[in-house]
């Protein structure tokens, strides 16, 4: 059914999409590609639409007009960002302050060190992973995370001050 369905209407979603995308200013291949992923979430959760033509075309404009929302709301970078990757006594400096910001951490108080630790994660984890990593309320974890980040800058006060 739903390779039936994908089959019948890849050329009415390939017209709609090629109609639509340089009004949104995106590419007709991405409209395309946001509508069958809308469609596969569709079938997941209700099953096929009704009128699936008719679904589609508005499917398609949907995602032309968030496409263009976006557009609006980012901006280019005037200038390329500098790569940070060059310099290697900048990248030294920059292993050192890790090291030291990392060995400060591991004095806090508490559960402290755990919390910092998370959120100094490489992984990005959101409040709700690291209040259940922690076994804390997620509602907690703002104030512990301001009273945590409190003892470590006046840990890190005197040898801020000393530089």
């Amino acid at each position: 059914m739903t390779h039936d369905l994908v089959t019948d209407l890849r050329p009415l979603l390939t017209a709609e999409a090629a109609a639509e995308a340089p009004a949104a200013g995106t590419e007709a291949g991405d409209l395309e590609q946001a509508v069958w992923l809308r469609l596969l979430e569709r079938l997941d959760a209700d099953g096929p639409p009704r009128d699936p033509g008719q679904w589609l075309r508005r499917a398609v404009r949907a995602e032309a007009r968030r496409s263009r929302r976006t557009r609006r709301l980012e901006r280019p970078y005037a200038i390329e960002p500098v790569d940070g990757g060059g310099d290697p006594e900048q990248l030294a400096l920059a292993a050192a302050r890790g090291r030291a910001l990392r060995a400060a951490v591991r004095r806090l108080p508490g559960r402290c060190p755990r919390l910092m630790e998370a959120l100094l994660a490489p992984e990005d984890l959101t409040y709700r992973e690291i209040a259940g990593e922690l076994g804390i309320s997620q509602g907690s974890l703002g104030p512990e995370r301001s009273r945590c980040l409190g003892c470590l800058r006046r840990l890190l006060a005197p040898e801020v001050a000393a530089r």
